[in-house]
């Protein structure tokens, strides 16, 4: 009888053993998770894929609409240059921006397959925010300028080459200059919205090789805002 105690002691015990080991495992992967991108950061970054498509999807066919999703963009990217400087350590631009060697470097690493992995963004992942910002910039800014005439106007004023046939008749080289700038500000805001089509492709490719080389989610990061732990051969 006391054999079989015994025997039934030892059980409990193992069992009780592998519990606690298997709590203290968890305990231990819970803690590999750390928070990388602040909760405003994530709203900014949701936001703005969000204003970006309803324009995109706007362009051309509902206006109001359209204007509404631009105002969202350019406010969006005017709350990120802020948070660039004064939002938490990940959001800062000092950071994570890095020189042209650098940037080229990590490229090159990433062709053979060996780079390093970023616990905030890596080379070229800043490379591609400075991008898309830019370019967002532009859109937004020749956007603005055509949703007034007036705004036209004020650009047709600066000085530009008339042909000489035009010259003595003001009031049709004014009207004439002013389509000209119009014409010329709506290329250019159809352009930089193609580049932008064309970035955001890159930053997606970006985005899904890097979940795959480094074994993790970026974007569900961008949702939850915790990633893996820094490991020795990381960059945090």
């Amino acid at each position: 009888m006391s054999t079989i105690v015994r025997v039934q002691t030892r059980r409990i015990g193992a069992m009780t053993d592998a519990i606690g080991g298997h709590a203290k495992a968890s305990g231990k992967e819970a803690k590999t998770m750390v928070r990388v991108w602040d909760p405003l950061i994530r709203i900014f970054h949701w936001s703005l894929v969000a204003a970006f498509a309803i324009a995109w999807l706007t362009a051309d066919e509902l206006q109001p609409i359209h204007e509404i999703a631009g105002y969202a963009v350019a406010g969006l990217i005017a709350f990120r240059l802020a948070w660039g400087v004064v939002g938490s350590r990940y959001a800062r631009f000092a950071q994570f921006l890095r020189g042209p060697t650098a940037t080229f470097s990590y490229l090159g690493d990433m062709a053979r397959g060996r780079e390093r992995r970023y616990l905030g963004h890596n080379p070229a992942g800043a490379a591609m925010v400075v991008a898309l910002l830019v370019t967002l910039s532009g859109t937004a800014l020749t956007g603005w300028l055509m949703g007034e005439p007036g705004r036209v106007a004020a650009l047709s004023d600066l000085p530009h080459i008339t042909a000489p046939a035009f010259a003595d008749e003001e009031g049709y080289e004014t009207e004439y200059g002013e389509r000209q700038a119009e014409g010329s500000l709506k290329e250019i805001h159809e352009t930089l919205a193609n580049v932008l089509l064309v970035l955001v492709a890159l930053h997606i490719g970006g985005v899904v090789l890097a979940s795959f080389r480094h074994h993790e989610n970026l974007a569900r990061s961008m949702v939850t805002g915790a990633k893996r732990s820094a490991g020795p051969e990381d960059i945090s």
